[in-house]
């Protein structure tokens, strides 16, 4: 191509809800306000009409953060939800619009990308009815929302659809190593994963489809970290299990980038890893932790404590993979938390900072 083309590709990848250099991070009042001068103004402060984007999913752990950074960045957000005032108290943002079932199709043919999260969680003694909730609420989602982008009419169907998987996509293993090439596994998440990514791949051609595998996503007001501090908090914390299965993480700031990211830039089409690109075991984790709490972690929790209060579910924790973000490296991506230790001092550094006093 020449020089013509390659202006319009970098043109489009620079492309984002409003201008990086113009980013309003203030208050919620002062989003507010600044949105209604922009308004006033026809568009951002870049010219452009602020993006609409639909979230799925939007009131969960990584979700609530996703719709946090879509604001930041002057788009316009709609939660698609099943319970709407639930929804509502949950996000506490009246800059957000939600959207119950019976109103998903209008809300995604409106909207220029939809991001979807929604999942029943899988860190849960797992019962048969737990199992089938797991699979039936990503795969009915997912469904549901590619159902409404395919019957949107032409010139209203969203560009982009980002929808999430996880690394338990690939099995588990003690040896292998995996990147998005990889064949996926036999177990049970296994196979949630591929029913989940199946369902997104039914998506309408012109609608650009990125999906990503998500691995162990850590912050300390959830998911599995926050499941691991109390015991850390109590001098009790240790490895869990062996502490040679693989853990492959990624702080949560970083996946929330990722995910903007790839509903905005062109370039992400097709399977990307939502790992850090250092995966370490369990045991480096805990030590991770240990460290940046002033604690030790010698004593390890057992297995059989794990399978006694989560069942089936302990296999989450227990058993792990060792997964590479390959092409989304490849698509230029620049990870903030690169190592565990990284990720562990910026997330426990008010622990380091009563520690030192």
């Amino acid at each position: 191509m020449g020089d013509g083309g390659g202006q319009d590709e970098e043109a489009r990848e620079m492309r984002t809800c409003v201008s990086k250099q113009a980013r309003p991070r203030g208050s919620r009042r002062e989003r507010k306000d600044r949105r209604e001068q922009l308004h006033a103004m026809g568009g951002s402060e870049n010219g452009e009409t602020p993006r609409r984007v639909c979230v799925s999913g939007g009131t969960g752990f990584i979700g609530k953060e996703v719709v946090k950074e879509l604001l930041r960045n002057g788009c316009q957000v709609c939660v698609l939800t099943r319970e709407a005032e639930k929804a509502k108290k949950a996000l506490q943002d009246e800059e957000v619009r939600v959207a119950i079932p019976a109103q998903w199709k209008e809300a995604i043919c409106s909207c220029d990308a939809v991001i979807n999260l929604a999942g029943e969680p899988v860190a849960s003694r797992w019962s048969e009815h737990i199992k089938a909730e797991i699979m039936d609420s990503r795969v009915n989602a997912t469904r549901s929302i590619v159902e409404a982008i395919n019957g949107c009419p032409d010139g209203k169907r969203p560009s982009t659809l980002v929808s999430a998987s996880a690394v338990g996509y690939y099995g588990t293993s003690d040896t292998a190593t995996f990147d998005e090439k990889s064949p996926p596994g036999n177990d049970y998440l296994a196979q949630v994963c591929q029913a989940w990514e199946k369902e997104a791949q039914k998506v309408d051609p012109k609608t650009r489809l990125a999906i990503v595998r998500i691995g162990v996503t850590l912050e300390r007001d959830g998911g599995a970290l926050g499941r691991m501090l109390p015991a850390f908090q109590m001098f009790a914390g240790g490895p869990v299990g062996s502490g040679k299965q693989w853990f492959s993480w990624i702080h949560r700031e970083d996946l929330v980038r990722l995910l903007v990211e790839a509903s905005r830039n062109e370039k992400y089409q097709g399977i990307y890893n939502g790992t850090a690109p250092n995966p370490v075991k369990m045991e480096d984790t805990c030590e991770a932790i240990a460290r940046n709490m002033g604690r030790s972690s010698w004593l390890p929790v057992p297995s059989v404590v794990l399978q006694a209060v989560l069942g089936e579910g302990a296999a989450t924790v227990l058993e792990g993979q060792q997964v590479l973000p390959s092409r989304t490296l490849e698509a230029g991506f620049d990870f903030k938390y690169k190592t565990i230790f990284d990720a562990m001092a910026a997330i426990l550094k008010k622990d380091t900072t009563q520690a030192v006093k």
